[in-house]
């Protein structure tokens, strides 16, 4: 049996709003919420991806009370870390004194916290590991065309973390993920030395909006929950139009749905743990309350499970 046990997030402290992106790009504050719903965004200016992987991580083993001797893996999903060896998470485990975990980076594009949470879950249930650290990090700004209105408006940086740990009672369910690998050159980085964000944005949206559903409604199937059991909603926070449609389609009235997208933008492999994190500390969601977590994006890839709050 697993749970996540706590959670953390971090965000850099510079704000940068549409007005902001005014000045560099031809588009507006009005242009950018129509379209998007996107008010602001946090850029890292000093902040590496390691950097911001390790505050969210270091937030969230001191929530679960868990000592780093503990940790036996660590993952951290991202796909703008420009340091390939030693992987983020190796240098994450350094900087918090985990002596001997294994470590190792996951891409899996805006789908990759959920693909590394099952990860991990399946670790924990296998006895490999009796506490797993899941990091979702992304400095986007290192891989914006801050000349290509259509993606530098989206983008935003920021972290969030879990522990995955094992328990007396099943708190994550099986989880429901596969890939469209078709389509996998609808969002892609660019020049692998010097990538750049860059995705076809109508089709993203069409594929989201059109094929998504069944597949988070499969997650709450497969953990024997009724959408309209569900406490919340956390879905990839890509753009505030696509996550009210997925949420329609679900069909879960009462669920408290996570529109972090506002306030931070499109971060990625962040997007499901910075605004999950986020609800639990702001206490938005019940204790135990049953969560689904659903995330999409490059590959085409999806994930999603459902959890209980911690």
């Amino acid at each position: 049996m697993t749970r996540i046990s706590a959670l953390g997030h971090h965000q850099p402290e510079h704000v940068m709003t549409n007005d902001d992106l005014g000045k560099l790009v031809d588009t507006s504050d009005e242009w950018i919420k129509k379209r998007t719903g996107i008010a602001a965004r946090r850029i890292a200016r000093d902040e590496s991806v390691t950097d911001l992987a390790a505050a969210a991580a270091g937030k969230a083993l001191a929530a679960a009370g868990v000592g780093p001797d503990a940790i036996g893996q660590v993952i951290v999903a991202t796909c703008s870390a420009i340091d390939r060896v030693p992987s983020i998470a190796a240098q994450v485990a350094g900087r918090l004194g985990i002596p001997s975990a294994v470590t190792f980076d996951l891409n899996n594009g805006c789908a990759g916290f959920t693909t590394a949470l099952a990860t991990a879950d399946h670790t924990v249930r296998a006895g490999a590991a009796r506490h797993a650290l899941v990091v979702g990090a992304e400095k986007m700004s290192d891989v914006t065309d801050w000349t290509d209105r259509s993606s530098c408006v989206l983008l935003g940086d920021g972290a969030g973390a879990a522990v995955v740990s094992a328990a007396e009672e099943d708190h994550i369910g099986p989880v429901v993920w596969g890939s469209d690998p078709s389509r996998g050159k609808t969002v892609r980085m660019l020049d692998a030395w010097q990538p750049r964000f860059s995705q076809d944005g109508q089709s993203v949206f069409r594929w989201a909006t059109t094929e998504l559903a069944p597949f988070a409604r499969q997650a709450c199937e497969r953990a024997g929950i009724e959408p309209g059991e569900l406490g919340g909603i956390v879905t990839h926070q890509a753009n505030l139009r696509i996550i009210e449609s997925l949420v329609r389609q679900i069909g879960a009235p009462q669920a408290v749905v996570a529109q972090d997208v506002v306030q931070s933008g499109n971060t990625s492999a962040a997007s499901v743990p910075l605004a999950l994190a986020k609800l639990v500390e702001r206490r938005e969601i019940p204790a135990g309350a049953p969560v689904l977590l659903f995330a999409f994006g490059g590959g085409l890839s999806w994930a999603g499970q459902v959890v209980r709050c911690p």
